[in-house]
């Protein structure tokens, strides 16, 4: 059975960087056999604000949430606003707290690989480091490359959209073999 990826971040831009990269980590994992999905920044935007006192879900919401049930890794990118993420991606990423009473709670066991476009490299530091301690928290397995991109020096895609850089292409590689390759069967608990 193909290994199920799914892909969130971006902004409220479409094709922002940050969804770009994503996407870029999910076409590597399609031609390693992966399915992917991707809920890019105009989805995220789509979905209200979580509020754990509710248990009502928009359709966009429950997508989301099963979505990720069904997924054996994830890849998240943000922005880094401020040496954090961005509100989009932390409101889907708190709307995944519909998981904590599933058979795998949250994301235990899941490789995430973790992708921050950022106006330098403070914030992208930061923010990976942010991301990180957040999957951890969800109880996924953040792969070992990370990816901070600094926007101001880098420009990983060329006025065509292909990505030109070969040093962020050979990561993005990286990335997803590593997503590949720790997204074995599950385990039974």
């Amino acid at each position: 059975m193909a290994r199920r990826i799914v892909g969130l971040g971006g902004t409220f831009r479409p094709n922002s960087s940050s969804e770009r990269l994503v996407r870029s980590v999910l076409t590597t994992c399609e031609a390693l056999g992966a399915e992917t999905r991707m809920f890019d920044g105009p989805a995220l935007a789509a979905l209200p604000h979580f509020n754990p006192e509710s248990p009502e879900r928009t359709p966009e919401q429950t997508a989301l949430v099963q979505a990720v049930r069904q997924a054996d890794a994830l890849v998240i990118g943000t922005p880094g606003y401020h040496g954090g993420l961005s509100g989009l991606v932390k409101n889907a990423i708190d709307l995944l707290e519909d998981t904590r009473t599933d058979a795998r709670v949250y994301w235990d066991g899941m490789p995430v690989g973790l992708i921050v476009s950022a106006a330098g490299w403070q914030a992208g530091g930061v923010t990976l480091g942010a991301l990180r301690g957040i999957v951890h928290a969800m109880r996924g397995w953040p792969t070992p490359v990370g990816l901070a991109i600094n926007s101001i020096e880098q420009k990983p895609f060329g006025p065509d959209g292909a990505l030109v850089d070969d040093g962020i292409a050979a990561q993005i590689a990286l990335m997803a073999r590593q997503i590949m390759s720790f997204s074995l069967e599950k385990i039974p608990a």
